[in-house]
């Protein structure tokens, strides 16, 4: 690579529930989701967190391939709720995080992807491509909060608590996240690349896309458009100004004002 570059940076909640992972040949980002118990761990510590975080560390730390990198970090995810006595019984409970990442290895880039993070490549004569389609796990929701939000003054967290209980239930059921259940295998995107035509390889959490009005669009045209321009940084700075004259999530749905990015951009 000739040029590697990152961004972790904290949205509106207490903690950075992201993690980023640069080590040699691997890289990933990672994007914890607290279990909907809202139990706090050791040193005040979120389960999202300790669950982007044990997977972060397991691919900074650890040799192997992708995939069994990725099956690693959710037995580490396992081992670490079963340290700290949470009742898995329940998925609500559980700590889980999104996942993407890349290896390079001679002249071949090979991926991996859960959830909604994600990896976006940029070839060398302008275009680009995202390999996974089918990442939305959030789109019910939103379109629900689209539909209702102007008529209540509640959260979406408070008026949809139900609807994201729903959802949180069915990991690794209709979409995956690494979350220390073995069925997430199913889930776990992958592919490879020739680098010879490849300019930039992006990785990026959900906090990086630029909000849209209406769920389920992604414009990633605007968001190589940005990068081109002034890289991850110039993506960032975008997607929070759009965010900040929207602080209730009214026009553009989502949960929060500013979610945390984890984005790592390299070049080659």
């Amino acid at each position: 690579m000739e040029k590697i570059s990152y961004i972790l940076e904290k949205g509106t909640g207490k903690l950075n529930e992201d993690a980023v992972s640069i080590n040699g040949s691997v890289f990933g980002v990672f994007d914890g989701a607290t279990s909907l118990d809202k139990k706090i761990f050791e040193n005040g510590l979120t389960g999202g967190f300790l669950a982007s975080n044990t997977a972060k560390n397991i691919f900074l730390n650890k040799k192997g391939s992708l995939k069994e990198l990725a099956e690693l970090a959710n037995n580490a995810i396992q081992n670490k709720m079963t340290e700290n006595m949470v009742d898995t019984s329940d998925k609500s409970n559980l700590w889980s995080t999104s996942a993407a990442a890349v290896k390079i290895d001679k002249n071949t880039l090979n991926w991996i992807q859960i959830g909604d993070s994600l990896v976006l490549i940029v070839y060398k004569d302008g275009s680009y491509k995202i390999p996974v389609k089918d990442f939305d796990h959030d789109f019910e929701t939103l379109t629900m909060w689209k539909n209702i939000s102007e008529k209540t003054d509640k959260t979406i967290m408070e008026e949809l608590e139900n609807q994201i209980i729903k959802v949180r239930k069915r990991m690794n059921i209709d979409y995956g996240v690494l979350n220390g259940e073995k069925e997430f295998f199913s889930f776990l995107k992958s592919g490879t690349e020739d680098l010879e035509n490849i300019e930039s390889i992006l990785l990026f959490t959900d906090g990086l896309f630029i909000p849209s009005e209406t769920p389920g669009e992604n414009n990633f045209d605007k968001m190589v458009e940005l990068f081109n321009e002034g890289g991850l940084e110039n993506i960032r700075d975008y997607v929070r100004n759009i965010e900040k004259k929207d602080p209730c999530c009214r026009k553009y749905p989502r949960f929060k004002t500013h979610d945390d990015i984890g984005a790592v951009c390299l070049t080659c």
